[in-house]
């Protein structure tokens, strides 16, 4: 059984900053992309930054400039640096990886975190 456990989220001041963990625990083989997702009440899921296992990154462009996205191989760990926030920051945010669960997996399963809330005030 595959979990992601985020943690750090909530509230903040127009321009200040949070960072965001997310921990993957269970059977894994090794874990491919990881990527941050943001909802907004009444709005889609949109893909805040994501990560390859090889440390590319790519990044929406609302985010570009303020936000890392980084993780740690060893610890199957992403993070989410968040700096300069605004108000239009203010979602839930999702945690989201492939992970593969063995060596001889084709192909890894994708799974999502619980979510955790992040409120910038103006």
């Amino acid at each position: 059984q595959v979990q992601l456990v985020e943690s750090g989220g909530g509230s903040v001041q127009d321009g200040g900053s949070l960072r965001l963990s997310c921990a993957a625990s269970g059977r894994i083989f090794n874990i491919n992309r990881m990527a941050w997702y943001r909802q907004a009440p009444g709005k889609q899921r949109e893909l805040v930054a994501a990560i390859t296992s090889g440390g590319s990154t790519n990044y929406a462009d609302s985010v570009k400039g303020r936000f890392t996205i980084s993780r740690d191989n060893a610890k199957n760990t992403v993070y989410l640096q968040m700096n300069a926030l605004k108000p239009e920051d203010t979602a839930v945010y999702y945690c989201n990886a492939d992970i593969r669960l063995t060596a001889w997996s084709a192909r890894g399963n994708n799974y999502w975190g619980q979510g955790t809330q992040v409120t910038v005030s103006s």
